[in-house]
């Protein structure tokens, strides 16, 4: 059974930095299509980043130009880098694979799609 598994999150201030992973564990597959996704109190889970198999990415616009995400398959690991850190970022952040993802980590529905998920990893970002 693949399980997926984050680390890296912890509590920053604004401005700050900083690096998740997520690896995957008893893959038989080969690459999966990936994706991040965070959850906050305020908000219902919202995709943040995706990176499909042979390394296309794409965000959501709030993390355009502040957020990297990257991949090495050689690892099976999925990284986000996350500079500039804001308040509102503050969330619980999950990663997601599926062998193939069709839809737009915009659209909400996209998140139906992913079929192995994390448990999470809090990244807590202070005013």
């Amino acid at each position: 059974q693949v399980q997926l598994v984050e680390s890296g999150g912890a509590s920053v201030q604004s401005g700050g930095t900083l690096k998740l992973s997520c690896r995957v564990l008893h893959n038989t597959y080969g690459p999966y299509d990936m994706a991040w996704f965070r959850r906050s109190q305020e908000k219902e889970r919202e995709g943040v980043a995706a990176i499909d198999k042979d390394g296309r990415v794409t965000y959501v616009d709030s993390v355009k130009g502040r957020f990297t995400v990257s991949r090495d398959n050689d690892k099976d690991t999925m990284y986000l880098q996350m500079n500039n850190l804001k308040p509102e970022d503050t969330a619980m952040y999950h990663c997601a694979a599926n062998p193939t993802v069709f839809g737009h980590i915009q659209d909400r529905q996209t998140q139906w799609e992913y079929n192995h998920w994390g448990q999470g990893t809090q990244v807590t970002v202070s005013s």
